[in-house]
């Protein structure tokens, strides 16, 4: 079976779409490649989803914020935003790629708390322990 190949578009892609890059990779790696870009990158992704990603053992190496134009050319099969600028924002692609909007709140700068509990929201809708899995 090929992987399934899910773009995470965010603005910034340093806390949701990252978040959301790395849970779909650990939880549905078999089915699922994940990979994330932002619509305007930041320098880093944000401490707190590194360490909400952490504490659930999920390893973060590699994570890193990317230019949506950096993966304009990988074979996508679905593009999920997970917020209202990069919906809005979202890019032309080569070719027509299905599209999925679930918003999350964005934690930047806020407590840890904050990245836990949207990290918890995103599993939640991305397959860690919902029937609504993406790629399925």
């Amino acid at each position: 079976m090929n992987k399934k190949t899910v773009l995470i578009l965010c603005t910034g892609n340093s806390c949701r779409s990252q978040m959301a890059e790395a849970l779909v990779n650990h939880d549905l790696g078999a089915n699922v490649r994940a990979i994330s870009a932002g619509t305007k990158p930041q320098p880093k992704v944000a401490d707190g989803a590194i360490a909400a990603l952490q504490d659930l053992g999920i390893d973060t190496q590699g994570l890193h914020p990317k230019d949506v134009d950096a993966v304009m050319n990988e074979p996508i099969d679905l593009v999920i935003t997970v917020c209202d600028n990069a919906k809005e924002a979202c890019p032309v692609f080569p070719r027509a790629i299905p599209s999925l909007h679930m918003p999350f709140h964005d934690p930047h700068g806020e407590p840890l708390e904050s990245f836990l509990k949207v990290r918890d929201e995103i599993r939640g809708k991305t397959g860690g322990g919902s029937r609504h899995a993406v790629g399925s």
